[in-house]
């Protein structure tokens, strides 16, 4: 007994210790885009529409190549974890996440290009449209710099070099807004851009990431070793094989979430500009409530990892559980407190006091209700998710994935926002009950590998 209750002792403070970083660099990300589009709205509400749109253009495309590349944590991880470690075989696979990183990036660039006009072919307002591909112009140039600082990272994590992660975050954040303010609205003797700028702004800040990590791999002695950024750019088959069967079904599934919350943008953007408004507003919200599951579901990958490697199933197990635990902790906190201060949180993207914003305050009120639920669920699914990860398991989660966003929650939703009266929060509400199918999907996806032995 006093055995078991030192190695969950042991398992928890390990759990923090390699999750708080992450978690602190997740929670600042997501902190720069509710900066961006905190000064949008300050601009005016048409400019919040503007950049929420084409932010959800952008998010399902990022974050598959995301899911792609991060890939890399849990194979290195393994690789760490095995009988004598192999610091080679992480610098492989660190490397080859790098390069990847490169190719999925350059035809992405094409689509994001033409946003104003994918844009008017599905509907939404020309005006809008328009405004739209203006910001994704400025945003686009962000996403080989954030592939590029994402895979790296998922190495840094895996070897436990988590501090330089926060310390480029933080810098990364204060720059956003400094470069918002300018480049938005014209001050500190830059050109007023408008919701250009505040893409470009994103763009310079994503570069900055990554620029003070390419560098902190050259000053530390372990990840200079790793020969990172100075190897041959050339495809390795083995180590590019490997990243790319694991971290496809991770990015399609990653892709099936996101793409579902940026489909509910475009229908409310058909809905009205208020409703598109007052999602924008809970969606930043339960994006930054989010970052902390997102982190400890991260860290449960690498230490999951760790013992999948060592082929210690006990230890898998044990990892598992642990991080689920906490992650079902923090979430039922974070949900207590969408329902006890509501107006307050929506308070800080929008003056909730001013007549002509009642309708959107009214609309971000109820969807916000809706989003304290699902933040259950959804905590439950990213912990679960990224536990499966570590065992090197990911198609079945990306069918369960595809399963219950795409064919429970997204028809749920749409047939109460133009079925019911309900409309977008009838969209909320679909959400909700997509995240809940996935969770319960995956938690028994989970016990039967256990059953199993996971190996």
């Amino acid at each position: 007994m006093k055995a078991r209750r030192a190695a969950l002792r042991d398992e928890i403070l390990a759990t923090f210790a390699l999750s708080w970083p992450i978690v602190a660099t997740n929670v600042v990300q997501s902190l720069m885009t509710a900066t961006d589009m905190m000064m949008l709205a300050w601009r005016s509400p048409d400019s919040l529409a503007a950049g929420s749109l084409g932010f959800n253009i952008f998010m399902p495309f990022f974050l598959f190549c995301v899911g792609v590349v991060g890939a890399a944590a849990p194979i290195a991880a393994s690789h760490i974890g095995a009988e004598r470690g192999d610091a080679a075989g992480v610098g492989r696979i660190g490397h080859q996440a790098l390069l990847l990183s490169l190719l999925l990036a350059a035809p992405i660039e094409i689509v994001f290009w033409n946003t104003a006009g994918i844009l008017a072919a599905i509907g939404e307002p020309p005006d809008l449209a328009r405004e739209a591909g203006h910001y994704m112009h400025g945003l686009q140039w962000a996403l080989a710099p954030a592939l590029l600082y994402f895979s790296t990272r998922s190495v840094f994590a895996a070897i436990d070099r988590t501090a330089p992660i926060v310390v480029a975050a933080t810098l990364a954040l204060g720059f956003n807004a400094l470069a918002n303010y300018a480049l938005i609205f014209g001050r500190l003797g830059a050109p007023a851009l408008g919701v250009f700028g505040s893409g470009l702004a994103t763009s310079l800040s994503q570069s900055l990431m990554l620029l003070i990590l390419v560098g902190y791999s050259i000053v530390d002695p372990r990840l200079r070793a790793l020969g990172l950024f100075d190897r041959r750019w050339r495809p390795e088959r083995a180590a590019l094989a490997a990243i790319w069967r694991l971290g496809v079904p991770i990015g399609a599934t990653i892709a099936a979430e996101i793409s579902v919350f940026a489909g509910a943008a475009l229908v409310m953007g058909l809905i009205g500009p208020a409703s598109l408004a007052a999602h924008a507003i809970v969606i930043q919200i339960a994006s930054i409530a989010f970052m902390v599951p997102l982190g400890l579901g991260q860290a449960a990958s690498v230490r999951v990892g760790h013992a999948f490697g060592a082929r210690d199933a006990g230890a898998v197990s044990l990892a598992g559980w642990t991080a689920l635990a906490i992650t079902l902790g923090y979430v039922a906190l974070s949900a207590a407190t969408m329902f006890l201060a509501p107006l307050a949180l929506v308070s800080i993207f929008i003056s909730v006091e001013a007549p002509a914003n009642a309708e959107v305050v009214a609309l971000a009120l109820s969807f916000l209700r809706v989003a304290a639920i699902f933040q259950l669920v959804d905590g439950a699914q990213a912990a679960l998710s990224n536990m499966l990860r570590g065992v090197h398991d990911s198609r079945w989660p990306m069918a369960m994935a595809l399963l219950g966003y795409w064919a429970i929650g997204a028809p749920v939703g749409l047939a109460l926002a133009f079925l019911t009266p309900l409309r977008g929060l009838g969209l909320w509400i679909g959400l909700a009950v997509g995240l809940a199918a996935v969770a319960a999907m995956l938690l028994l996806r989970w016990r039967g590998k256990e059953q199993r032995g996971f190996f």
